[in-house]
């Protein structure tokens, strides 16, 4: 019997054809758009030390306490797969020295694990695009982001979505709003669902974004954000909002959309399918698009000096999805060398860099019998397609060959 082939691990996935592509315009469009904005590319590891994550993530989140692929490694230290990329590159700007360059905008794309149920548009093993501003504490910076990922949507031909905003205030108003909800969870803790009851002492605003049925009764009276902000964080959203109607950038308040972690601060946003459009059915239950906030307590955590900062990431796979599948690129030229003969072949070989060397794609076809080299060539759809034989040469296509093959290959006039 022979050996059996071992199989993908769960949670992973082989991208092929015109699913490779479409994640490939998704990266390629990021590229182009982030250079539009100035944004430095950076690099970083794929695993770090376990406590990057705790400390940044906080002990008490699920991705910390179980979603993490952490290890120990040979010499004994655990080290843990990235799950995300912000504290990565919190880490980074600490200990690279990166505070001389700030504001520094960076961006990156990339794979990130995590250890959670698989299901559509969702892996253990993803790819997110990711975009930050650290050490930029002016609304601008927000909106700076905001515009970028609006921009880049569009760029996708995603236009069906929609970005959903919210403030979550500075330090002092959102300790007071903690507060108020801690208060008027409790009263009815014994009606929550049993996340909900966990939370409630630990990160009360993680019940804002219930969908379990049990909590639902209890959310539209919970006390608001807006009647703790203090003018400070009210005049800083407002600059916000005021910018983004400037750069035409579609949104709606949300004030129910939240962010758990101890470290956010003002601006929370999440690009989601409108009800009812194509985006929306091609990606069921995963909503959120593109998602992100400021971060200003973060570079904290990790023992670096008060540091705001603000971002955003969006996961490739879905965007891919909302993208649809795309082509493989075309060749403007198929080269046919319809004989073994050795100068027949050295001369396709010539055309064929000569063609690339000219920004044009193209391959060769030199094996089979001539018919069938030919039928390939057709099947493969090239606009042109050159021959070399023993005796000679020649080329046919479309009526309006391509003038620049003319150029790579003047012999051919």
């Amino acid at each position: 019997m022979g050996k059996k082939t071992p199989q993908a691990i769960r949670g992973t996935q082989d991208i092929f054809g015109a699913e490779a592509e479409a994640f490939a315009f998704v990266v390629e469009t990021f590229e182009r758009v982030r250079k539009l904005y100035r944004f430095r590319r950076a690099e970083m590891p794929v695993f770090e030390k376990t406590e990057v994550f705790a400390r940044s993530l906080g002990e008490t989140t699920d991705v910390v306490s179980k979603e993490m692929y952490s290890f120990d490694d040979r010499g004994g230290e655990s080290l843990t797969l990235r799950p995300e990329f912000t504290a990565g590159i919190a880490r980074a700007f600490l200990t690279n020295g990166w505070q001389q360059h700030a504001p520094l905008k960076l961006a990156t794309h990339g794979p990130l694990f995590r250890y959670e149920r698989p299901q559509k548009g969702r892996y253990r093993q993803f790819h997110q695009i990711d975009a930050e501003i650290i050490g930029a504490a002016e609304p601008q910076a927000d909106v700076e982001l905001l515009a970028m990922a609006d921009h880049l949507l569009k760029e996708l031909g995603i236009r069906d979505v929609t970005l959903h905003l919210n403030t979550l205030g500075d330090g002092e108003s959102r300790e007071a709003w903690r507060a108020a909800l801690v208060e008027y969870f409790r009263a009815v803790k014994d009606q929550l669902s049993e996340d909900s009851q966990e939370r409630l002492e630990k990160n009360p605003l993680r019940i804002l974004d219930s969908k379990d049925r049990r909590d639902q009764p209890f959310l539209p009276d919970a006390p608001k954000i807006d009647d703790f902000l203090s003018d400070e964080a009210r005049e800083f959203f407002a600059v916000v909002t005021s910018g983004l109607d400037a750069a035409g950038v579609k949104w709606k308040r949300a004030e129910a959309l939240v962010r758990g972690l101890d470290y956010y601060r003002h601006t929370a946003f999440e690009f989601i399918p409108d009800e009812g459009s194509a985006s929306a059915d091609a990606l069921g239950s995963q909503s959120t698009v593109l998602g992100g906030g400021r971060y200003d307590g973060l570079i904290e955590n990790l023992g670096g000096p008060a540091t705001p900062a603000v971002g955003w990431a969006a996961g490739i796979e879905r965007l891919a999805m909302l993208v649809g599948e795309r082509a493989e690129p075309a060749a403007a030229a198929i080269i046919v060398v319809e004989d073994n003969s050795q100068a027949a072949l050295r001369q396709g070989m010539e055309a064929l860099t000569a063609l690339r060397n000219h920004n044009l794609p193209a391959e060769m076809i030199a094996t089979g019998s001539p018919r069938k080299r030919r039928d390939k060539a057709v099947k493969k759809g090239a606009a042109s397609i050159i021959t070399f034989h023993e005796t000679g040469h020649g080329i046919s296509g479309d009526d309006d060959i391509d003038p620049a093959i003319f150029e790579a290959l003047p012999f051919l006039r």
